[in-house]
């Protein structure tokens, strides 16, 4: 099934591309390759996990983190049917020394991601703890994607087959 309809499918409507905070911009494409930006919960939500938030909160931000990644992906790709694959999730952890549930908080985002692409939302991950965060924000994540090429078009907007590459000899 297609990643828009399963959006509509779970009545998931995602919000608007949140701008970055500093100096650097919400995603780069090398290739085939999208690289997002780490992206922690908005609206002011602060706190270290296991001590001002609980794990299950925190897998919350975390989801909603996910839905915001989401829609970065839609805003520099136009659909999310473009989504090939989900290559890697770094997901970070504000928290105290000696927690240790970092992957059920991370679980927030990607749980979301296999939710919306299935088998194409399944991912590498890291889930590490940080003795901090930029503004005190309980999660912050960032995602790798793998990403469909565009079909040419020919001047009557059929699709068309690229141009094969001739081997010199």
């Amino acid at each position: 099934m297609s990643a828009e309809k399963k959006l509509k499918e779970l009545g998931i409507q995602l919000g608007p591309v949140t701008p970055p905070v500093a100096n650097y911009v919400n995603a780069v494409r090398a290739g085939n390759l999208l690289f997002l930006a780490g992206k922690g919960p908005a609206g002011g939500v602060a706190g270290i996990v296991g001590k001002d938030i609980t794990v299950e909160q925190a897998y919350g931000h975390a989801r909603t983190v996910g839905l915001n990644l989401m829609a970065v992906m839609r805003d520099e790709l136009g659909s999310l049917d473009r989504v090939k694959r989900i290559v890697k999730v770094l997901g970070m952890v504000n928290a105290g020394p000696g927690f240790g549930e970092q992957p059920k908080v991370i679980n927030g985002c990607s749980d979301l991601f296999v939710e919306v692409f299935g088998e194409r939302g399944k991912h590498a991950r890291s889930a590490v703890g940080m003795g901090s965060l930029p503004n005190n924000i309980p999660v912050e994540i960032e995602v790798i994607v793998e990403i469909e090429a565009r079909a040419e078009r020919s001047s009557s907007g059929a699709a068309r087959k690229p141009a094969r590459r001739v081997k010199k000899k």
